[in-house]
C-alpha cells in the first residue's frame, strides 16, 4: 500500500466543506492589543471563549497574525514560539494551542488567519482572472477577503460567538487592515460587534505609581481608525484600583466597570476565573444584547485550577532540548505545549512537575557529566530539526536506556532513540537520521519517498507529513495499554521516518514498534517492553497537541506513572 500524502497547507478558503447554517445575528468579539505585546492576548481571548462556553454559548476562537508568512511553518522556534499543528495540518501560531486547551476541542483550519494567506489568495484569483479585469487594491478586495474569511469561519463552526484575536499592537502597519475588516462589520451589525483591548498599565519602578496614558493614547489610536473600545483587559504587576478604573473610564468613555483588572499571577488557569469574579462574562453578554443563559459553569475547570496550586508533591522532569538559549535568556516557548502536557498528566496524578531546561549541547563536551541526570525522575526529548545537539541527545538516551531513567521522545526524539538502539544495541557503526548524514552507512532514519522531491525543488512550506493521521496500535504494549483502543489519530510534523529497510532487524534485537500506521509500512511508536524498562517509549506524532486541562494525554500520564515509580524506588 502507498504511504498516505503529506496534506498541502491551502491558502484559499476551503470550498469543498458545506457550511452549516448559523443563528441570525451572529455575534464578534474582536481582541486587540494597546502598548505592548506579549502580555497575554492569547490568553485573555482563551478565557473569554472558556467564560462564555461556561454560560451555555457556541463560541469559535480565531487568531489573525498580520505577518507575511502564509503560515507559520517555516519560522524559527527560537525566535517565533512553537508551531502548534491543527488536524487540518495547518501549522499555526502557538496561541491556537491555547485555544484548544481553554476550549477543550479542536480548531479548524478556518480559525487561523495570516496576511499572507489573504494577500495570496487575493493575488492568486487576480492572476486566474478572478476579478474579472477589475482593479484590485487593498480597500475593498483585501478588506472584503478578510471580512469573508471571518464569516465563512463562523458558518462552518456553527458559532453563536466568534472571538478573534488580531495579532501585535494598535499602531502596527500591519495589522490595519484587519482592524477595518473588524470596523466595517460592526457598520454592517453595530449591535453584534464589541472591540476588547487588551493594555499594559506600568508601574516604572523609580516612580511607584501605576501609569494609565499609555493606555489612553492605545484607546484614542484605536479610535482614530474608526473603532471604539468598548471593554479594557488591564494587565499590570498590580491590580487596578477603583480610582484608577474610574480615571481610565471617563478618559477612554467607557464605564468604570468595563475595566477589568488583570494582574499578574502564578497560573493562566486562574485567568478565566478571575475575569469570572470581575463579572467580564456578563459584562460581555450586556454589549452584545444577549441574554443569560444556564451553562454547564466553570465547576470543573476549578476543579483543575485548584490542583495546580493545591498539588505540593513534585517530581524533577528534564527537557533535552536545543531551542532554549536566546541571548542571555531561556526560551521556554518553543516547547510550550510539551510543557503543558506534562504538567496535565502530573496533576491528574497528584503531583507537580518541575520542570528542568537542560541544553543537549552540554552533552556533547569531551566526557560530559551524566551524574546530573540521575536527579530527574523522568526525561523528555521533544521534536526539532537539524543537526546542532544530536549528539548530545543521543548520549543522553544511552544513558536513560541503561540506568532505566523513565524516557519518553517526541518525533525527533523516537527517531534518535532508534538511532541510539540501533549503535549500542545492533552494533550498527555509524548508524545516522537522513536528514543529518545522507551518505551515512546505516541509514535508520530515512526520508520519506515523496518529500525527496519536494526538498530539491526547496518546497518547504506545508509540505511535510502534517495533520491527523491514524495509527493502529498492537495488543500487549505499553501504548495500547495507555490508549485501552485499537487505534488513534494523533498530529503529525515531520520528513522522516524509521528506513523500512532496518524494522525486522531492530525488532529482532528487542525494540517493539507498538504503533504504526494502517498499512503496516509506517511506524508510529517504538518502546521497550515494561520488563525491560520502565518507560523507553517515542512517538512519530506530537501528542503533545492533543493534551487538554480537562483532559490529559495518555502517553504523557503512563509517563508521570513511571516518573512516579522511579521517585518511590
Amino acid at each position: 500500500m502507498k504511504k498516505p500524502t503529506a496534506r498541502k497547507t491551502t491558502t484559499a478558503r476551503p470550498t469543498k466543506t458545506a457550511p452549516r447554517k448559523t443563528k441570525s445575528h451572529h455575534k464578534y468579539i474582536f481582541v486587540v492589543g494597546g502598548v505592548m505585546s506579549g502580555v497575554g492576548k492569547g490568553i485573555a481571548s482563551s478565557s473569554i471563549g472558556t467564560l462564555l462556553h461556561a454560560k451555555g454559548f457556541d463560541v469559535n476562537l480565531a487568531k489573525v497574525d498580520p505577518y507575511l508568512n502564509v503560515d507559520a511553518g517555516t519560522m524559527n522556534p527560537t525566535e517565533h514560539g512553537e508551531v502548534f499543528v491543527l488536524n487540518s495540518g495547518l501549522e499555526t501560531d502557538q496561541d491556537m494551542g491555547n485555544y484548544e486547551r481553554f476550549l477543550n476541542r479542536d480548531l479548524l483550519h478556518e480559525d487561523y488567519i495570516t496576511s499572507g494567506m489573504v494577500y495570496k489568495h487575493v493575488i492568486d484569483k487576480e492572476r486566474n482572472l478572478g476579478f474579472e479585469g477589475k482593479c484590485v487594491e487593498a480597500v475593498p478586495h483585501i478588506r472584503d477577503e478578510i471580512v469573508g474569511r471571518f464569516e465563512h469561519a463562523a458558518k462552518l463552526n456553527k458559532s453563536e460567538i466568534s472571538i478573534i484575536e488580531i495579532g501585535g499592537t494598535v499602531g502596527d502597519y500591519q495589522n490595519i487592515m484587519f482592524i477595518e475588516a473588524a470596523r466595517v462589520l460592526k457598520i454592517k451589525h453595530p449591535d453584534d460587534v464589541i472591540f476588547i483591548m487588551v493594555s499594559y498599565l506600568p508601574i516604572p519602578s523609580k516612580i511607584g505609581e501605576m501609569k494609565s496614558r499609555p493606555t489612553q493614547n492605545a484607546v484614542h489610536q484605536l479610535a482614530s481608525y474608526g473603532v471604539s473600545t468598548d471593554i479594557i483587559i488591564a494587565r499590570s504587576e498590580a491590580p487596578v484600583d477603583q480610582k484608577r478604573k474610574e480615571k481610565i473610564g471617563i478618559a477612554c468613555n467607557i464605564p468604570e466597570e468595563n475595566v477589568i483588572s488583570a494582574p499578574d499571577i502564578d497560573s493562566v488557569y486562574d485567568v478565566p476565573l478571575n475575569f469570572e469574579r470581575d463579572k467580564l462574562g456578563d459584562i460581555i453578554l450586556k454589549s452584545l444584547k444577549l441574554e443569560k443563559r444556564k451553562g454547564e459553569g466553570l465547576g470543573a475547570w476549578k476543579k483543575f485550577a485548584q490542583s495546580v496550586k493545591n498539588t505540593e508533591r513534585e517530581l524533577n522532569i528534564a527537557i533535552v532540548g536545543k531551542y532554549f538559549n536566546t541571548g542571555d535568556f531561556v526560551l521556554t516557548d518553543a516547547y510550550v505545549s510539551v510543557l503543558e502536557a506534562v504538567k496535565y498528566s502530573a496533576y491528574s496524578q497528584k503531583v507537580k512537575a518541575k520542570i528542568h531546561t537542560v541544553n543537549a549541547r552540554d552533552f556533547e563536551v569531551k566526557n560530559p557529566d551524566f551524574s546530573v541526570l540521575d536527579s530527574f525522575d523522568g526525561i523528555l526529548v521533544p521534536g526539532g530539526f537539524g543537526e546542532k545537539g544530536i549528539e548530545g541527545k543521543l548520549n543522553v538516551i544511552h544513558y536513560a536506556r541503561e540506568n532505566k531513567i523513565p524516557y519518553f521522545g517526541l518525533c525527533y526524539g523516537m527517531q534518535l532513540m532508534t538511532i541510539e538502539y540501533a549503535r549500542n544495541v545492533l552494533g550498527l557503526e555509524g548508524a545516522q537520521t537522513a536528514e543529518i548524514n545522507p551518505k551515512a552507512p546505516h541509514l535508520i532514519i530515512d526520508i520519506m519517498p515523496d518529500q525527496k522531491k519536494k526538498l530539491e525543488e526547496k518546497d518547504y512550506g506545508g509540505s511535510m507529513r502534517l495533520g491527523a493521521y491514524t495509527a493502529k496500535l498492537k495488543k500487549g504494549t505499553i501504548a495500547h495499554e495507555a490508549y485501552a483502543a485499537n487505534s488513534v489519530l494523533e498530529r503529525h510534523r515531520h520528513r522522516y521516518e524509521v528506513n523500512p529497510n532496518y524494522i525486522e532487524q531492530i525488532e529482532a534485537a528487542g525494540l517493539v514498534f507498538s504503533g504504526t500506521s494502517p498499512d503496516g509500512t509506517l511506524m508510529e511508536i517504538a518502546e521497550l517492553p515494561r520488563s525491560v524498562h520502565p518507560f523507553f517509549l517515542g512517538t512519530q506524532f506530537h501528542p503533545e497537541f492533543l493534551a487538554r486541562p480537562l483532559r490529559p494525554h495518555p502517553l504523557f500520564t503512563e509517563f508521570i506513572k513511571a516518573a512516579k515509580g522511579k521517585r518511590k524506588k
